[in-house]
């Protein structure tokens, strides 16, 4: 089972949903099965005593308390819709919203909100999500505030992320704020989407990395020996002629990220499937390198920490606080 990226505003929710950091630029689909389900189906998740036994304090979208008798365990994922929101139902494969807020089921403790982590992320509930998260969704109506309380064999294991305050034997008392469901885009036919830039070779720019194509088009990235640069930085090196890429659209792309002091490839999309993401589910750096840009470019974009993993980083992509990233991204497709 692919592994949920970690670049998503949100990017501590994202290791929250998928249990370990990969690091790629994108939440990109995921080419397993579903963990509830085919795609477009859903698969309600009983409500039990001890989902029913939360008591969750807080408007939706806001930080939540959550009062339950601990210690509180379970053996299967229950799961109670607390506000019931008006939207339709989330199925697998569907985007939605979601602020998460986790709770030691054994010590009663908070280890984790989205709400102080940068918000709501956009997420698709598919496989790559621990199940109990998808458990505790699929079939909920979008808009909805629910409880899901899961169990180790539903949540990380012994693969917990470092930093959150649970053992492998501690069940998770979930708070999940949902927004509403937008079902996937169809997927382009084989062959209806090309497999890398194919726009006019622009003139370099001064100061900016260079890049060189291998016959597929995967490129190399060469980083100057110059400090790196405080302030983001975009140029195109092809140019298509297709379609303007418009904010909040869902595009098909290559890409290749590497660090600016070091010259590491921490993540790319070279040598597996084309990624394919909302613009508005990706730090904002690689959203400013994307939209208002053609089908067919490829563009090279330098993104300082304030417009991409901020203070925190992501240690375990070898991302400091500090560091500068380098993104070539080959724009293949809206949708």
């Amino acid at each position: 089972m692919r592994k949920l990226p970690v670049i998503f505003a949100a990017t501590a929710l994202a290791l929250v949903l998928g249990g370990c950091a990969s690091a790629a630029p994108v939440p990109t689909d995921s080419s397993t099965p579903a963990a509830a389900g085919a795609t477009g189906t859903c698969t309600d998740t009983a409500s039990g005593s001890a989902s029913e036994g939360v008591t969750v304090a807080g408007d939706i979208n806001t930080k939540p308390t959550a009062t339950f008798t601990a210690p509180l365990s379970v053996t299967e994922t229950q799961r109670t819709i607390v506000t019931p929101g008006s939207g339709a139902k989330i199925n697998i494969g569907d985007s939605t919203t979601m602020n998460l807020t986790a709770f030691n089921g054994t010590t009663g403790k908070e280890v984790y909100s989205s709400v102080d982590q940068g918000g709501a992320a956009n997420v698709t509930v598919d496989s790559a999500f621990i199940i109990g998260i998808v458990k505790g969704v699929e079939c909920a109506p979008g808009g909805s505030r629910i409880v899901a309380v899961i169990p180790p064999a539903d949540a990380w294991g012994d693969k917990i992320p470092t930093g959150f305050d649970l053992t492998a034997t501690d069940s998770v008392v979930l708070v999940l704020d949902v927004g509403q469901a937008s079902p996937p885009a169809a997927t382009p036919a084989p062959g209806s989407v090309p497999s890398q830039a194919n726009g006019a070779d622009q003139p370099a720019t001064a100061g900016f990395p260079t890049v060189t194509l291998a016959a597929d088009g995967a490129p190399t990235v060469t980083i100057p020996s110059s400090a790196a640069p405080t302030t983001l930085g975009l140029a195109v090196l092809k140019k298509g002629d297709g379609a303007v890429v418009p904010d909040a659209a869902k595009v098909t792309v290559q890409y290749q990220g590497v660090i600016w002091g070091t010259g590491k490839v921490f993540d790319q999309s070279w040598g597996k499937a084309p990624a394919q993401f909302s613009v508005d589910g990706v730090i904002a750096g690689f959203k400013k390198a994307i939209v208002g840009q053609t089908v067919g470019s490829q563009v090279i974009v330098v993104i300082p920490p304030a417009d991409g993993y901020g203070t925190t980083g992501v240690p375990a992509a070898g991302i400091g606080p500090t560091d500068t990233l380098v993104f070539v991204v080959d724009i293949l497709a809206i949708g």
